[in-house]
């Protein structure tokens, strides 16, 4: 096997985490059907694989113990810091193994929570940043313009709780895409993981892109509640929900 052959992607999951500031009370029926937003529709914002992502974030969400199995499956594909996926270039990982090990355990202890619901404002707030970041091959949550997600994010709408966001690049399939997020290899803290089982988020926004340096990108924004009321005009207002990055 030569050095030309063995070409390494590593593997990049970026994160901001965000502090919810009110408990979740209300109960939900636990569904894998896709439910939607007050003010929202239809599903015609959404490509077929961003629908598949929400699915799969749901599957997650109210079984975390059922969905332990699938990443069990997924370590199979280790060797060492290595994975070996079928007609793709090995990929290397920060910390191998012992991080999808840990991933099963945490989820074979995680309690289910509520689905998510689907919104269009922050599936376009998603959209925004996968169109500045694709073309041309930018990491990472701020925009080309300096827009942070809560800037986008009130471009379509108002969130009325806390609210996240997780940025996954290189993968090409929903499970892909939400077990590596799961697993968070090399994110010491396990953001992409903690925002996905925050009970608190009730609405999701996903889009999913071409992105020049990765291949591919899918961007998923969060809230504990959101308006889909278009901002018109006027000052950006920062302070809305709490901002708080760790």
């Amino acid at each position: 096997m030569t050095k030309k052959w063995l070409s390494l992607i590593l593997l990049l999951a970026i994160t901001c985490v965000y502090i919810y500031t009110n408990p979740y009370t209300e109960e939900e029926d636990e569904t894998l059907s896709l439910k939607l937003n007050d003010g929202v529709e239809e599903l015609d914002f959404l490509a077929e694989l961003e629908k598949e992502v929400i699915i799969e974030l749901n599957r997650a969400r109210t079984d975390p113990a059922g969905y332990a199995e699938f990443v069990e499956d997924f370590k199979k594909h280790y060797v060492g810091k290595y994975i070996y996926l079928p007609g793709r270039n090995p990929i290397i990982t920060r910390e191998g193994a012992p991080a999808v090990n840990e991933a099963i355990e945490y989820l074979k202890s995680a309690q289910p929570v509520p689905p998510l619901r689907v919104s269009k404002g922050l599936s376009y707030a998603a959209r925004d940043h996968v169109e500045d970041q694709g073309p041309t091959g930018l990491t990472g949550h701020y925009g080309s313009d300096k827009s942070s997600p809560k800037e986008r994010i009130d471009r379509f709408g108002k969130c009325g709780a806390a609210y996240g966001e997780n940025i996954n690049y290189g993968n090409r399939s929903a499970r892909q895409i939400v077990m590596q997020l799961i697993i968070d290899d090399g994110i010491m803290d396990r953001g992409h993981r903690k925002n996905i089982f925050k009970a608190q988020f009730r609405v999701v926004g996903v889009s999913y892109g071409p992105h020049h340096s990765y291949g591919r990108m899918c961007v998923m924004d969060f809230a504990g509640s959101y308006s889909e009321t278009p901002r018109r005009g006027g000052p950006i207002r920062l302070n809305y929900c709490r901002f708080i990055t760790r």
